[in-house]
C-alpha cells in the first residue's frame, strides 16, 4: 500500500453538553429528579421512572442481558435494588406470561438508560407503565458497571433509592436518606419468606409457555403424581414445569406445617425458592422440612429451597459479599463432569465443610468453588442452588425436573403396589 493510500485519523475528544452524559441522561444535581444514595455517603443523580417514592434495601447487581420482567417479579429480589449492568433494559417491554409472582416484591432498579419504547411482538404493555403499575422505582442514567466494579469490591451496600420530582436534593435531605440506609437492618437475620409466602392453599395447572401456541396452557388430568410446593417465594415458572410434566401442583405457604402436608398425600414435595436470610426463615421452616424428610417420598429444593434442605440436614449457611445474580454462571456437574451455564440469584450460601457426612456434593460453581448442589446418599432428596426453571433461560438444567419426575413416579409405583 502506498503512503498515499493512508488515511492517519487523529482521536478526538467527544464533549457531552456540561449537564447531560453523552447517553443523554441528566447528570449534575439540579438537574436529576431521582437519586441514589449509599450508606456510605456516596451518592448517585439521574432521571427517574416507574413509581415515584422511597425504597431502602439492599443494593445488587444482575448481569443477565435479558428477561429482566422475570427478574424484577422474582420474590427472591424482595427487600433488594436491582443495578442491571445490561444498558438496555425495557426495551422489549412488558406481559403477563413473564410474571414470576402475583405482585412483584423488588423494590426498584439502576439503570444506563430509561426504559423505551417497547419492541417486541410479545409486549402487551410499555416497561415504564409496567414500573408505575408495580410500584417499582428506577433511576437511569448511573454509571451501572462502576457501581457493579463497587459493589464487587466492598460488598452489597445499603441504599436508599428516591425518586421525587419535585425535590431539591440538598444537603440535609441526601444527609437523612443516607441516614435511613444506615438505620436499615439489612437482610442478615432478616425473614422475608413470610411476607412473600401464600396465605392459602392453591392449585396450580398453568404449563409452560409455548412460542408457538403464544399460550400457557393448562394441565387438566387428575389421575396424576400430586406434587406439593412449599412457597417460601415461589416463582411460577417452577410451578409451570411441574405442571409441565404432568403432575398436580398444590402450593402450601412457608410455615404450613407437616402433619398438613403428609395428609395431602405427595408423591413429591418441592422447596421453592425465596428472599432473605435462610436461617432467619429456618427457625420454622427447617422444623417443617425435618418431618418431611422422615417420609419416603422425594424432595427437590431450589434456591432458598435448597438453603433449608441444607440447614435441616445439620449443615450451615452464611451471607456472601456480593451474591451471584445473572444468567451465565458456569457450575460443574461432580457427578458426570458436565459444565452447566446457570441463572442465578442468590446472597446467602451453604458451606461445604459444614456438610455432615450423609450428604453428597453435586455441584460446584465454577467462579468461586461455592457450593451449588446437594443430595442424600440414602434417599430420593436433592436441591440446587441455582435456578434450573430459569425463563428466559439458559435451559441447561430442566433436566433435573425430569429427574425429580422420575424420582416422583418411582415412589408412587411403589407405594400403590404396597
Amino acid at each position: 500500500m502506498s503512503s498515499a493510500s493512508v488515511i492517519v485519523v487523529k482521536p478526538t475528544l467527544m464533549r457531552a453538553k456540561k449537564k447531560r452524559f453523552s447517553r443523554g441522561f441528566y447528570r449534575a444535581k439540579k438537574y436529576a429528579d431521582a437519586v441514589l444514595v449509599l450508606e456510605d455517603g456516596q451518592v448517585f443523580y439521574g432521571k427517574g421512572a416507574g413509581h415515584q417514592g422511597i425504597a431502602v434495601g439492599e443494593l445488587c447487581f444482575n448481569t443477565a442481558m435479558t428477561g429482566h420482567q422475570e427478574i424484577l417479579s422474582d420474590p427472591s429480589y424482595a427487600g433488594q435494588i436491582i443495578n442491571f449492568t445490561t444498558p438496555h433494559i425495557g426495551n422489549v417491554g412488558s406481559n403477563k406470561a413473564d410474571m414470576e409472582t402475583f405482585k412483584p416484591f423488588a423494590l426498584g432498579m439502576v439503570v444506563t438508560e430509561l426504559p423505551s419504547a417497547q419492541s417486541n411482538y410479545r409486549a402487551k404493555q410499555n416497561f415504564d407503565e409496567w414500573l408505575q403499575q408495580h410500584k417499582l422505582i428506577a433511576i437511569a442514567g448511573i454509571d451501572t458497571r462502576a457501581l457493579t466494579h463497587y459493589i464487587r469490591d466492598k460488598g452489597a451496600p445499603k441504599a436508599v433509592l428516591c425518586y421525587q420530582p419535585n425535590s431539591t436534593y440538598s444537603k440535609a435531605e441526601i444527609d437523612r436518606l443516607q441516614q435511613m440506609a444506615r438505620d436499615w437492618q439489612g437482610l442478615n437475620g432478616m425473614d422475608l419468606s413470610k411476607d412473600v409466602t401464600t396465605d392459602k392453599v392453591y392449585s396450580w395447572q398453568e404449563m409452560i409457555y409455548s412460542l408457538d401456541d403464544a399460550k400457557s396452557e393448562e394441565q387438566t388430568d387428575n389421575d396424576v403424581p400430586h406434587i406439593v410446593v412449599i412457597d417460601y417465594g415461589a416463582k411460577h415458572n417452577i410451578l409451570r414445569h411441574l405442571s409441565d410434566m404432568n403432575a398436580k401442583v398444590s402450593v402450601v405457604s412457608a410455615s404450613y406445617a407437616a402433619q398438613e402436608i403428609i395428609k395431602m398425600k405427595p408423591d413429591g414435595v418441592m422447596l421453592s425458592n425465596g428472599p432473605g436470610d435462610p436461617a432467619a426463615t429456618g427457625i420454622y421452616a427447617v422444623p417443617i422440612v425435618q418431618e418431611l424428610l422422615k417420609c419416603d417420598f422425594p424432595i427437590f429444593g431450589i434456591c432458598l429451597g435448597y438453603q433449608i434442605m441444607a440447614l435441616s440436614l445439620g449443615a450451615k449457611t452464611e451471607k456472601m459479599a456480593c451474591g451471584h445474580r445473572g444468567a451465565n454462571h458456569p457450575v460443574k456437574n461432580l457427578l458426570n463432569g458436565a459444565v452447566e451455564i446457570t441463572s442465578q440469584n442468590h446472597g446467602f450460601q451453604v458451606m461445604k465443610d459444614s456438610l455432615p457426612a450423609n450428604i453428597e456434593a453435586t455441584h460446584i460453581s465454577l467462579f468461586d468453588k461455592s457450593l451449588e448442589g446437594i443430595r442424600l446418599k440414602d434417599k430420593p432428596v436433592f436441591a440446587v442452588q441455582y435456578h434450573p426453571e430459569a425463563s428466559p433461560g439458559p435451559h441447561d438444567s430442566h433436566y433435573l425436573f425430569k429427574q425429580f419426575y422420575e424420582m416422583v413416579q418411582a415412589y408412587r409405583a411403589s407405594s400403590t403396589t404396597i
